[in-house]
């Protein structure tokens, strides 16, 4: 696995050819399709939803959208959802189970949009809503951290049965750039954040938060994104043959357990 600094994977992440799911729903996914809105107040791009197959198993993909461009970026705000992105995935979750569809989700977001127009929308509701309806999904939920994993923003998407990370993503409790800004009223710290914040891959299976990291390039995803894209479709055609085997009441208790042994303290 990679011996890089937590500063120089968010420099990784952060690399313009880095692929995103627009690389990766291709590639993963047939027959892959989009489904839009919430039915509340309308569409995210910051979020895709649709059914596919991976493999020759039905699934539902939620997927959290970054730009290449400044005009991609514009466009789905930075990989920064509205409550409606959540929503939307919420609606698309359900209806998963619904149909018995396994959900699998690609994170990738540096965090919730944090604006007025979205508070005024409800933003904290839509997260806590996603947290308590995806703890008791009656079907497989799987997620995967591509590059940046943000606070609630990531974490909407991350109640899971599995959770596998890139090599080199990132995964924390908020943004290194606004961790500094809290710690040190300096945002431009980010990168002495990087470090305190223990959010490598091989921190958080440490941790026990990450179930697996799957393996980069050399170099990062950017150097092979159809190597990465294999790498990340072989370990989910595999987690979802062995979840579907579990009974769906056994796999509630667990999903629930697994979050609940999260974290350490001291009185």
């Amino acid at each position: 696995m990679s011996d890089l600094t937590a500063c120089e994977k968010l420099e990784l992440i952060r690399h313009k050819n880095r692929p995103t799911v627009n690389d990766y729903i291709p590639a993963m996914f047939t027959r892959f399709m989009e489904f839009h809105g919430d039915r509340l107040y309308g569409d995210d791009a910051a979020i895709i939803g649709g059914i596919g197959y991976l493999s020759d198993t039905p699934v539902t993909v939620l997927a959290q959208v970054k730009g290449r461009t400044l005009e991609e970026n514009k466009k789905t705000n930075f990989s920064m959802p509205h409550p409606e992105g959540y929503r939307k995935a919420l609606r698309l979750a359900k209806q998963a189970e619904k149909f018995h569809r396994p959900v699998i989700c690609l994170v990738d977001t540096p965090g919730a949009f944090c604006g007025i127009e979205a508070e005024k929308r409800g933003q904290g509701e839509a997260i806590a809503r996603n947290l308590y309806e995806f703890m008791t999904l009656k079907t497989p939920v799987i997620s995967v951290i591509l590059g940046e994993g943000g606070s609630g923003g990531a974490l909407a998407l991350a109640v899971c049965d599995e959770l596998a990370m890139l090599e080199n993503a990132l995964y924390s409790v908020i943004s290194p750039r606004g961790a500094a800004s809290i710690l040190w009223k300096d945002g431009s710290r980010e990168k002495d954040a990087c470090e305190v914040l223990k959010i490598t891959a091989d921190d958080l299976v440490r941790f026990g938060v990450c179930d697996k990291i799957i393996a980069e390039p050399e170099g990062g995803a950017h150097v092979s994104k159809e190597q990465t894209a294999d790498s990340i479709y072989e370990y989910l055609v595999d987690a979802v043959y062995r979840l579907k085997q579990v009974d769906i009441d056994t796999l509630l208790i667990e999903r629930y357990q697994k979050f609940r042994k999260i974290g350490m303290f001291t009185e």
